[in-house]
């Protein structure tokens, strides 16, 4: 990184070189024609008055943010931000526009200082702890005036929010909620006097794939109200064509049970619940039960108070670009949406239903129910989890060497318009929704630079993920052309681990997959274990929709290795319309509630010629097959029935996960 300075080191120095750079910037002397690569230094003991050099650091991201913009105009190298070790506590998140890219070809590159773990925070440390009763389990601490936030870390370990089992069943579920059950829930009062803002969860709502959760509105009596729309979105999905043919896209038409959970009441934390904590908003004091060894004296407590630590928008014509983010931590942020009248109203895959006619029109095209002439399009274009790290319309991205880590969304999310991004070597774990996405749902046909395409994501270890929305996926990918996502490792995970594709489920109905640009996507050599462990019916790779044009460009599973998948569904899912899906030397084992692959579909794409969406799987090594024999558009060929690891061949069992110079990555611990 440091070689062309190197070679200029004996004439000027280190420092000098950077002190000439920062006051250049500050007298508005031109730099383009300098060869010397400009270095902005950044710490948490600098300060924003200082020049930015080795020996006066500035001391926020956003300042040395300024000072990038005034040396990327017509770069001939590399602009470094080197970021010293320590705990960078955010006000607001680093915003990025075109006018922070790099230029020239060359890369603004955040990078962490040789041997330094620098941790960008979006949270409010949270001290003063003291009882709230001298022998209660109980322990309170004010927190800042007007906190919100749906997590608390302790000592670098998500704790619960507070909850448990209703105290009696509801009853009478209507339009609004329901007409008795919430007396004891309605008799419930925070220590401040306030009313506890409650949330429903409901496992398996939606189908067994979802955890819809909805906030209540008010109690009055027995009757429970609960917030809009995420009641009307969750309860009354759209349900007829205008021809009266039965509508099933989504499955499950609504919620219909009782709530597995009840989150965010006083009345669960005791001695019986060790790591739960409740934030009452009356006051703003925080409450938790400490697990034990835990001493809320010295302990570091974190609240997110962020919704973002990196907020990055190009435009289509003005995409940010050449960035690179390199052996950073980004942690503690939080996501309110769920908080909201729209709660989290899950479709699939983290993706949720929003909006006060979300259930009537939101992505239903053609195929609204009777109360609405038409729906909204693209069909499938549901709304996405955000990330807290998260950039749309990018190009020539770089995320290598990063942890994303304590985060309360997604993770990292690079969504429309993401093109030759690099995700590579990363560790993502304990993070609420999907660890990275890649793309988004709602351009199916999009052109030019509107399209998400030639992005690799490979040597990634992404492993308890979905912490808080459990329908979430390790690597998610939306509508993209030309991925590879490889040799990453992926494991613990409650639901599936890559998803790729979107909108085949009008095959239900006898339609044709959403159409879109996705072509020529590989998911090759991963890992995959300890997948599905509390929800069902998906996979360690699930596929939907049209894929490409033919074999030839459709997408390719090849060399990926799974074991031990817990819930229901295949292991290789390839749902409605995955259409043109090639899946060969992969290797699938110890999966006893799943088959190894499947299903076949019916094929109803435009031109078709064979009964089932064409799919070629040649030469795996499966325990649990489906039965499934070639024909009618389907090639089954040259498979072998294995029992355990033993059947595997050493050559797909050793090239699959990280590659050897990212292994380092299973020893990982978070920074302090």
């Amino acid at each position: 990184m440091f070689s062309l300075f190197s070679r200029r080191r004996r004439s000027l120095g280190f420092a000098a070189v950077a002190l000439l750079a920062a006051v250049a910037v500050l007298l508005g002397a031109p730099l383009a024609r300098a060869a010397v690569r400009a270095v902005i230094y950044v710490s948490p003991a600098g300060d924003d008055a200082n020049a930015g050099t080795a020996t006066a650091p500035v001391k926020t991201l956003q300042r040395a943010q300024a000072l990038v913009r005034g040396l990327n105009q017509a770069m001939s190298a590399d602009v470094t931000v080197i970021l010293a070790d320590g705990f960078y506590r955010m006000s607001a998140p680093l915003a990025l526009t075109a006018a922070d890219s790099g230029t020239g070809g060359h890369n603004v590159v955040w990078t962490a200082a040789a041997g330094a773990r620098p941790v960008l925070a979006g949270s409010a440390g949270v001290t003063g702890w003291s009882r709230v009763a001298a022998n209660s389990p109980i322990w309170v601490a004010q927190a800042p005036a007007g906190l919100r936030t749906r997590q608390l870390y302790v000592d670098g370990e998500r704790a619960d929010r507070a909850h448990g089992a209703l105290p009696e069943a509801l009853t009478g579920r209507n339009s609004t909620g329901y007409t008795g059950g919430g007396t004891t829930l309605g008799g419930w009062r925070n220590p401040s006097g306030a009313k506890p803002q409650l949330e429903f969860v409901y496992r398996g709502g939606l189908g067994a794939w979802t955890e819809p959760r909805c906030p209540v509105a008010s109690i009055s009596g027995g009757a429970v109200t609960m917030a809009q729309p995420c009641w009307r979105n969750s309860t009354t999905r759209a349900c007829c064509f205008d021809d009266g043919r039965a509508y099933n896209l989504v499955g499950r038409a609504s919620i219909t049970e009782q709530p597995t959970t009840v989150e965010n009441a006083y009345q669960f934390l005791s001695a019986g619940t060790p790591g739960q904590w409740f934030l009452d908003q009356g006051d703003s004091k925080l409450y938790y039960v400490p697990r034990a060894g835990e001493n809320l004296a010295t302990a570091d407590v974190e609240a997110p108070v962020l919704e973002k630590l990196v907020d990055g928008g190009g435009t289509a014509g003005a995409p940010v670009h050449n960035i690179v983010f390199k052996g950073i931590q980004f942690s503690y942020a939080t996501w309110l949406g769920s908080s909201t009248g729209d709660g989290f109203s899950e479709i699939q895959a983290g993706y949720q239903v929003t909006g006060s006619d979300g259930a009537a029109a939101q992505g239903l095209c053609h195929v609204p129910p009777s109360t609405y002439t038409q729906g909204r399009c693209p069909f499938g274009a549901w709304t996405q989890i955000p990330g807290n790290v998260s950039l749309t319309y990018d190009q020539e991205i770089q995320f290598t060497g990063d942890a994303f880590v304590h985060l309360g969304a997604a993770g990292l999310a690079l969504g429309d318009g993401t093109q030759h991004a690099l995700v590579k070597g990363n560790v993502v774990t304990d993070v609420s929704g999907s660890g990275i996405e890649i793309g988004n749902v709602d351009l199916p046909t999009a052109t030019g630079s509107a399209q998400t395409v030639g992005n690799t994501v490979s040597d990634n270890h992404v492993f308890d993920v979905a912490a808080e929305y459990h329908g979430g996926i390790g690597i998610d990918s939306g509508y993209t052309a030309g991925d590879t996502v490889s040799h990453n490792q992926i494991d613990n995970t409650p639901y599936t681990a890559i998803s790729q594709g979107w909108g085949g489920w009008p095959d239900k109905e006898k339609e044709a997959p959403q159409p879109n640009f996705s072509h020529d996507n590989a998911i090759a050599d991963n890992l995959i274990f300890d997948h599905l462990k509390l929800l069902n019916d998906g996979g360690a790779i699930y596929t939907q929709g049209l894929t490409g044009t033919s074999l030839a460009n459709g997408e390719k599973v090849t060399g990926n290795v799974i074991h031990n998948q817990t819930g229901s569904g295949h292991a290789i899912y390839t749902d409605n319309g995955a259409t043109y899906e090639t899946i060969k030397g992969n290797a699938v084992y110890d999966n006893t509630s799943a088959q190894a692959w499947a299903s076949r579909h019916t094929d109803y794409h435009p031109g078709h010629t064979t009964k089932y969406d064409p799919t070629d799987v040649e030469n795996n090594y499966f325990e649990n097959p489906p039965g499934y024999s070639s024909g009618n558009g389907v090639t089954v060929a040259g498979n072998t029935t294995i029992t355990g690891a033993s059947g595997v061949p050493a050559a797909i069992m050793n090239a699959a996960g990280l590659e050897s110079a990212y292994r380092g990555l299973l020893d990982w611990v978070p920074a302090g």
